[in-house]
């Protein structure tokens, strides 16, 4: 009997696949017929039916017609108020920063001292994004009372999932080859990642330091919700006193300044992060004012803020202790609401991350400078990724609720809605960094925009995609778990109300499945993404 492997099936031009490649587009059909399947599932589960949100979009059209005109009654209040949410997040940056450059040095594979450290330093990393920075805002007031302090520290506490992540992803992708050379002079390990691991990731770490000062500035609005400071606390009391023309002009406080920092955002990217720089002391003195300007703010922020910078060490001991009354986990609490809660959760997630990609994808497609039809198209997708990534989903869950009702159906509609914002971003960016290579080629042979579309731009931009989508369920489930605090469904309505309620064992339990399911994600997408990249 003959030993000979089959052939493999040719592809669309005659050419033979190797049999690896044919694998992994079978895993790929697999995985996406299974991600359709838990979808639809999924909103079965939560009664996500589109004809009946197509019935409350004239609720939701009534109540942004009560929205306008918008107003302001005390700009001078407003004003102080956005100046502090700004500096919470450029204060809880900084530190998340600080905390997580050595972190990231544990947890990557090629510079963590031993096996054992690298997965505790992970683990570390992965509590901090499973924990929502909201329930942190609300263990810290609990523990330090109501003020900006809670907040900022939950911002940096919080921060650490992510930039820890991608600083030590930023390590694993270093070139070994400087490495070796400081090594063989006899240089110990300290010298060793200052010398020749830092001054190559340090690029790589400012741009996502700038780019998680935008998402912090975003997620502090929410944090005055719970008493941690901010304009959070006045949006929720034009919310809650309906007075929606107030609410809508706070919005429009909070659009500029977001808008004023991705402007910013760009241009540091733009004078910092350039792949060639024709004067190296003008990228040197260009970093040395960078990293003044965020001296300055830290600085700056701690005085404004009125926060005594012993404060940023003695928080530990009385946290610590409201920290430690989440164990033992208490997993037995409100029987089977806790595991319908659960998958309320997850199935807002699924569903919000499907819907959200399909509203993300054109949306992001138009936004990207090289692919755009004109300027106007441009400019007008940009403004609309804008605008909803200004509106934290907090926020639009409390709309959704006013307008459709209680339950997780407005939980979902929020999601999906704030999922343009975030992927619509990364869709754009993905795309604007393709290689201009092929884009071309179609061009030259009388190719149309479609054409060039579909047979140039999606087919490189697929990968870098499906690795955002993937990391926007990881976000919406995370998200999702706080929406129940409004009535928006899931599983947040029963972890605060634990917390109100001082049923800290409860609130643990919580915890800790929803860091288990952000963990098993975690590894999923890493997984998925092998078999893409």
């Amino acid at each position: 009997m003959s030993t000979a492997l089959a052939p493999s099936p040719p592809d669309r031009v005659g050419r033979r696949l190797p049999r690896p490649a044919v694998r992994r587009r079978r895993l790929l059909g697999t995985c996406a017929a299974v991600a359709l399947l838990v979808v639809l599932v999924s909103a079965r589960y939560i009664d996500f039916a589109p004809a009946a949100l197509l019935d409350g979009l004239d609720d939701v059209a009534g109540l942004l017609g009560r929205m306008f005109p918008p107003t302001l009654d005390d700009p001078g209040r407003i004003w102080k108020l956005a100046l502090d949410t700004l500096l919470m997040a450029v204060l809880g940056t900084v530190l998340a920063t600080v905390a997580s450059v050595p972190l990231a040095f544990l947890a990557a594979r090629n510079t963590t001292p031993h096996p054992a450290v690298y997965t505790v330093a992970r683990a570390v990393i992965t509590f901090c994004r499973a924990v929502p920075d909201l329930l942190f805002a609300v263990l810290f007031v609990r523990a330090l009372g109501i003020g900006v302090l809670p907040g900022v520290l939950a911002l940096a506490l919080h921060s650490i999932g992510m930039l820890g992540k991608l600083f030590a992803d930023a390590v694993e992708q270093t070139d070994p080859g400087p490495r070796e050379a400081v090594r063989s002079t006899g240089a110990g390990y300290v010298r060793e990642m200052l010398n020749a691991v830092v001054p190559q990731v340090v690029p790589s770490w400012m741009g996502t330091f700038v780019y998680r000062i935008d998402i912090n500035l975003r997620t502090s609005v929410v944090l005055g919700f719970v008493g941690a400071g901010g304009i959070g606390f006045a949006l929720q009391d034009a919310l809650r006193g309906l007075v929606y023309p107030r609410a809508l002009g706070i919005v429009c406080v909070i659009l500029a300044i977001i808008a004023a920092m991705e402007v910013l955002a760009v241009v540091v990217r733009r004078v910092l992060l350039a792949p060639s720089v024709p004067d190296p002391r003008r990228e040197r003195a260009a970093r040395l004012i960078f990293s003044g300007t965020v001296a300055a703010a830290t600085i700056g922020a701690l005085i404004s803020l009125r926060i005594d910078p012993r404060a940023l060490v003695t928080w530990i001991g009385p946290s610590l202790e409201v920290f430690t009354r989440l164990l033992p986990p208490d997993f037995t609490a409100v029987g089977g609401r806790l595991l319908d809660a659960v998958l309320q959760t997850f199935a807002i997630g699924a569903v919000a991350t499907a819907a959200g990609i399909v509203l993300s994808l054109p949306f992001g497609i138009l936004a990207a400078r090289n692919v755009s039809p004109n300027s106007a198209v441009y400019w007008s997708a940009r403004s609309v990724i804008l605008f909803v990534r200004a509106v934290p989903e907090l926020i639009l869950a409390v709309i959704f609720v006013a307008a459709i009702g209680l339950g997780p159906v407005a939980g979902a509609c929020a999601l999906a809605l704030g999922s343009v914002g975030f992927l619509g971003k990364l869709v754009a960016d993905a795309v604007e960094e393709i290689d201009p290579g092929p884009v071309e080629a179609v061009r030259a042979v009388g190719g149309g925009w479609w054409k060039t579309l579909f047979a140039a731009v999606i087919p490189q931009a697929v990968p870098s995609v499906i690795g955002s989508s993937l990391y926007l369920l990881d976000v919406n489930i995370r998200t999702s778990t706080v929406l129940g605090i409004v009535g928006a469904g899931g599983v947040g309505f029963l972890l605060f109300e634990a917390i109100r309620t001082l049923n800290f064992e409860f609130a643990g339990a919580i915890v800790i499945i929803v860091f288990a399911v952000v963990y098993l994600i975690e590894r999923m997408s890493g997984w998925i993404r092998s078999l893409v990249v």
